[in-house]
């Protein structure tokens, strides 16, 4: 593995990591984990914790391709 690509990735990863646990608590703070339901309207059965971390690895998920994609395009090719 590359060390350039181990660099850009935790230039990506972290404060993706950051700013997830930033929108879990805006959001979490404003929306109730027990009154959640599916499209249909069955209730989440949940554990809490589940809940909290599964939207965790999506925030980050999402962040984290934000990131990826604005790393890629601010690339430079190489000189020759």
């Amino acid at each position: 593995m590359s060390w350039v690509f181990l660099r850009r990735s935790l230039q990506v990863l972290w404060p993706a990591f950051l700013l997830a646990g930033v929108t879990e608590t805006l959001v979490f703070a404003v929306v109730d984990p027990a009154d959640l339901r599916w499209f249909g309207g069955e209730a989440f059965d949940w554990p809490l914790t589940a809940v909290y971390t599964v939207s965790f690895l999506i925030f980050w998920a999402l962040i984290s391709t934000a990131g990826a994609i604005t790393m890629l395009l601010t690339v430079e090719e190489p000189r020759i």
